[in-house]
């Protein structure tokens, strides 16, 4: 464990009895899970977003999954008061590649390479294989000046380290205004999201639409499942050894044909439904006592969050009724406000899921990378806002029934 001093009191009135110091931890298991979790925003006491608890970050490092042999050493930032109290947390890994990541940044990486600089090692604050929007600065009171300074840490520590850069991925519009304005640069990007407008069922969803998306969207749940088909949703004491056996045969089928291997190993998924049962939906789809497709969801306090999807045999539309349709169902039966279907994928458009701003920023050590970067972002977020307005025209609701 490395430690970063990190700015005095004076630069922090909440806390005017104490300096702040920030640690740097080489594990996830450095830091206790009590220590970790006390920082994330939380509904009732319950972690509004599973991807950040302390117990998915050691699944990904017992399992092997996120670990130093594989690219991603942890190096956690924690600040804490002089009398030993947690104030704020930014998970952090140090690596060697831009694998696993879902924010593109493989042509830096290579311009740099090229003018004669080293784009790795590099720091990432994400994480790790899961393109989920949640907040890097986890801070429990919301104070700026906290975020701020995890901000200048992790700028401190890659000089440090002596690496090129740092990015923190899929971060809030509040985080991005932060680091836009510590300095940092700000890309987006867009996924595709579905908003509960408190329907009670799907067809109530159904009659936002206009009529020719109801009818294939109708006609695509009956193919789905016209053979014969089951579903079942899984979650707690129902995510047995044999459910996951199926489930990772489905991930690492599609796992093998994006990436060339799945990040995931079969040990992570165990772990995840040791450790968090409670919030994982597998949505199965049998035909008879046989699964032959599936896909792992995460359930937060007002999102469900759509993760890996596999099959064994393909089946006309039974993707869109796994992956989105279910999925649907799902978050009206528990009222929940969102669906986040995952990265990419604009035929998830016609299918309800509207499109959203995703968001991240980077600090670059070299002027020149820097300066580059900068304007090639000022380019892309023009494109990207130009996307969005050619998408918003061809969502699949009635008039005057787009959700906002």
């Amino acid at each position: 464990m490395g430690q970063i001093r990190s700015c005095s009191k004076d630069s922090y009135p909440k806390v005017p009895e104490a300096s702040l110091r920030a640690t740097v931890h080489a594990s996830t298991a450095a830091i206790p899970a009590a220590r970790w979790n006390g920082l994330l925003p939380a509904t009732n006491g319950v972690p509004d977003n599973p991807f950040l608890e302390h117990a998915f970050f050691l699944a990904l490092e017992e399992s092997g999954c996120a670990t130093r042999r594989t690219g991603w050493q942890p190096q956690h930032i924690l600040l804490e008061t002089d009398d030993g109290s947690a104030v704020g947390l930014m998970p952090l890994f140090l690596k060697s590649h831009s694998q696993g990541e879902y924010v593109f940044d493989h042509g830096w990486a290579d311009a740099f390479e090229r003018a004669g600089g080293s784009y790795y090692p590099k720091l990432q604050g994400s994480i790790p294989f899961t393109p989920v929007t949640a907040p890097k600065l986890l801070v429990a009171n919301g104070d700026e000046a906290l975020k701020r300074a995890l901000l200048t840490t992790a700028e401190t520590l890659c000089k440090r380290l002596e690496t090129s850069s740092v990015h923190a991925t899929f971060v809030p519009e509040q985080e991005a205004a932060l680091g836009a304005g510590a300095d940092w640069l700000v890309r987006h990007d867009t996924q595709f999201h579905w908003h509960n407008q408190g329907f009670s069922t799907f067809d109530d969803f159904l009659e936002t639409l206009s009529s020719r998306h109801r009818k294939q969207i109708r006609r695509e749940r009956r193919d789905a499942l016209a053979d014969g088909l089951t579903v079942k949703w899984l979650s707690g004491p129902d995510l047995t050894e044999a459910a996951w056996d199926a489930f990772y045969e489905f991930y690492e089928d599609t796992g093998s044909r994006k990436w060339g291997r799945p990040y995931l190993n079969r040990k992570f998924f165990s772990l995840l439904g040791q450790y968090l049962g409670e919030r994982v939906v597998l949505i199965l789809a049998y035909d008879g006592p046989r699964a032959i497709a599936g896909a792992l969801n995460l359930a937060g306090t007002t999102t469900l969050f759509g993760r890996n999807w596999g099959c064994t045999r393909h089946v006309p539309f039974l993707h869109f009724e796994i992956c989105y349709y279910q999925a649907i169902d799902y978050a009206i039966a528990h009222k929940l406000a969102v669906v986040e279907a995952g990265a990419q994928g604009e035929h998830k458009l016609a299918r309800g899921y509207e499109p959203t701003i995703t968001r991240s920023i980077h600090w670059i050590a070299d002027r020149g990378l820097r300066r580059a970067i900068s304007d090639y972002l000022i380019r892309e977020r023009a494109s990207v806002a130009h996307d969005q307005q050619v998408l918003d025209h061809y969502t699949p609701f009635r008039k005057g029934e787009i959700s906002q």
